[in-house]
């Protein structure tokens, strides 16, 4: 790999040769480098493991002060920085996480371990309804965790975790409240989530307001054309609401709660028809665990989700064009054992039904995908054992998934049989070194608008037509890690080759049609047919640091890379750029510093319809924090700085990367409170 010899690039070379790291994680900080640091539960793994365990399910954890100071307006910003992620970057109110170059159905987005049941897995353009903001941890998984979770996390998943149904008692209210000030987008917002009690009764709250506008550009929206528009970004203003309410009954036995959340969610889609989304969720969840339920099992658990999601997409004048909405049930219940014969794991069952369309707001006519009813069934097992100094791990999964459009339609339903399985092991090759090694097969079944979309989508300007005789999507994954766990310095290596036989993607063919899908030369959509081929992923990362969780100073350096292609067809569109990263830290008494620098790379790997690569180029962000307590509380004076060097920055895994630059130089302050 070719990096230009700057100075910048130069620290941070010296910086990956003699620093090092496990997996990055956010703990409580230590009192010196020494210290042995806390452990950080990854919620999402069936075995329940911190993450020093998770070798054979690669883990990334953010959490207390290390998620707030890397909070953005979507989830996509605020993971966009983490070792083998990036961000789909459409504007500001919608940008989902990629992970390793897979995106939309291919990464699964959770919320305290349930389907988050929206519709940003379709589109680009399409928010994803769970709030960073009110989050206390969120997690990054890969691996036979990962696939447990179904098919639509072949790539991965994301965690969202909330805390809404409690499962301790608090003796004494406690909780965070946080205002921040914006100068890019004039971002007003105001998040808080509060614990409490009362006897046996396990109580939460939370909520979060967002209000920002159109944020400020460098330069212009397209890079050297002075006549396009410059000054700030049209279309990319973000209004968001949230409130959830939680209780819990919490018993020696186990508890047993339910929860409840409503979300409102308004902003621009920065495209030449200006268009926005209007966004709202209805969310119910219930959660229960029983201790030691039968001689020989830890923990039996079950958990039921159920949301009623819709959102309009408008014109600029407010004319709703399509109505997307989507309702789905989900159930989930697993049983726990330790130490059968050396052996510990989880098994489980899985059910969800969902009812999804996006119907034209004028018509009521399936004229984007029509209604369609999915059904799944699933089981799976994760197990682990120790053979000597060898631990392994196991883990498999069967679904039963049933598509039904509705009759009216004349479509054919499809039935799919899933099996997915991995197994891996991590070898202690000396003291506080380890090699590990997995191998997964994945399978996904296509996605309803994959089989069905025959319609125009306004804010990407395609006119997708499906497949109905798509067939089920399968992967093989090799992957490999080494890993220094122990000492100050610490670091991790992976590599990872991924091998998938009907590939789905979206090929677009240069012709444009009309909304009712006649060719015109003059029109606004680009057809893109859903179709298959084989494809290759391949590519590493490469994680250092010194003393990233202890006082005084600290270190981080990292490099990731991804490429992805379609067997003799090209490679994969929006893959990527190659990236290096460096954070310096200062922690002493109540301050806290960081200096976070990413460096991407030129990004020329197009698929063959694309046009645009991207450029180069460096972001610099600065953070300042001082914490003190004020009465019975803990006080924390927060400002950052962002894109210190104003570089005109276009992600490539942006669909809009030629027209959408991100925001210019700008200043966030605020002030925290924790009780």
């Amino acid at each position: 790999m070719y990096f230009q010899r700057t100075l910048l690039h130069r620290t941070i070379l010296s910086a990956l040769a003699t620093l090092s790291t496990t997996l990055m994680v956010s703990a409580h900080a230590q009192t010196s480098p020494s210290t042995t640091i806390n452990t950080v539960t990854v919620t999402a793994n069936p075995l329940g493991k911190d993450e020093s365990m998770q070798v054979l399910t690669p883990a990334t954890i953010l959490s207390g002060p290390d998620l707030r100071n890397k909070l953005g307006s979507s989830l996509g910003e605020t993971l966009g920085s983490e070792l083998g992620v990036t961000a789909s970057g459409f504007g500001a109110g919608a940008s989902r996480p990629i992970i390793r170059g897979l995106e939309g159905p291919r990464v699964k987005i959770l919320q305290n371990g349930m389907a988050v049941a929206d519709v940003s897995s379709l589109s680009n353009d399409h928010a994803v309804a769970s709030e960073s903001a009110t989050a206390q941890q969120i997690e990054i998984l890969r691996g036979p965790a990962a696939l447990l979770y179904g098919s639509g996390a072949i790539g991965g998943l994301v965690n969202v975790v909330d805390g809404r149904i409690p499962t301790t008692l608090s003796k004494e209210l406690n909780g965070e409240a946080e205002v921040r000030f914006g100068s890019v987008n004039q971002e007003k917002s105001l998040s808080f989530f509060v614990d409490g009690s009362s006897g046996d009764i396990g109580l939460h709250v939370d909520g979060n307001t967002r209000d920002t506008g159109n944020y400020k550009i460098p330069g212009s929206t397209e890079r050297g054309n002075p006549e396009s528009i410059s000054g700030h970004l049209p279309s990319s203003f973000t209004r968001e609401s949230s409130v959830g309410v939680g209780a819990s009954l919490i018993k020696a036995w186990g508890h047993v709660g339910i929860a409840a959340q409503t979300m409102d969610d308004r902003y621009g889609i920065p495209t030449a028809e200006k268009s926005f989304i209007d966004l709202k969720q209805n969310r119910f969840d219930l959660d229960g665990a029983i201790k030691a339920p039968f001689a020989g099992f830890d923990s039996l658990k079950f958990k039921l989700a159920s949301s009623d999601y819709k959102h309009t997409e408008k014109q600029e004048d407010g004319t709703p064009i399509t109505d997307f909405a989507n309702r789905s049930t989900e159930t989930r219940l697993t049983l726990s054992h330790l130490d059968w014969s050396g052996w510990e794991g989880s098994w489980g069952l899985q059910t969800e039904n969902t009812r999804f369309s996006a119907l034209s707001a004028s018509t009521g006519r399936s004229d984007t995908v029509p209604t369609t009813k999915s059904t799944s069934i699933a089981a799976f097992f994760v197990e682990q054992r120790s053979f000597g100094e060898l631990l392994g791990s196991a883990g498999a999964r069967v679904e039963r998934i049933n598509r039904t459009p509705e009759a009216s339609n004349l479509l054919p339903g499809r039935e799919f049989t899933l099996t997915s399985a991995s197994v891996g092991a991590l070898w202690p090759v000396m003291t506080g070194y380890g090699l590990g090694a997995s191998f997964s097969v994945a399978q996904r079944a296509p996605t309803t608008e994959e089989l069905y979309s025959n319609g125009p989508h306004e804010s990407t300007a395609t006119f997708d037509i499906g497949n109905t005789q798509l067939k089920i999507e399968k992967s093989r994954n090799l992957e490999l890690s080494l890993q220094k766990t122990s000492g100050p310095i610490r670091w991790k290596i992976n590599a990872f080759l991924n091998k998938v036989n009907n590939y789905v993607y979206g090929n677009t063919n240069g012709v444009t049609l009309d909304e009712e899908g006649v060719p015109d030369p003059l029109a606004e959509f680009t057809q893109r047919n859903w179709s298959q081929a084989s494809a290759t992923i391949r590519g590493g990362e490469a994680e250092v640091s010194y003393n990233q969780h202890g006082e005084g100073l600290s270190l981080r350096g990292f490099a990731d890379t991804s490429r992805g292609s379609l067997d003799d067809l090209g490679n994969l569109p929006l893959q990527p750029a190659n990236r290096l990263g460096l954070e310096i830290g200062y922690k002493q008494s109540g301050w806290r510093t960081n200096l976070n620098v990413i460096h991407a790379q030129n990004q020329d790997r197009l698929a063959t319809f694309e046009t645009y690569a991207t450029p180069a180029f460096t972001k610099v962000d600065l953070s300042v924090a001082y914490s003190h307590p004020y009465m019975k509380s803990q006080l924390t004076w927060f400002i950052q700085a962002k894109n210190l060097l104003n570089q005109d920055i276009r992600l490539a895994t942006s669909v809009l990367k030629e027209t959408v630059p991100q925001p210019m130089r700008g200043l966030i302050a605020g002030v925290r409170a924790t009780f």
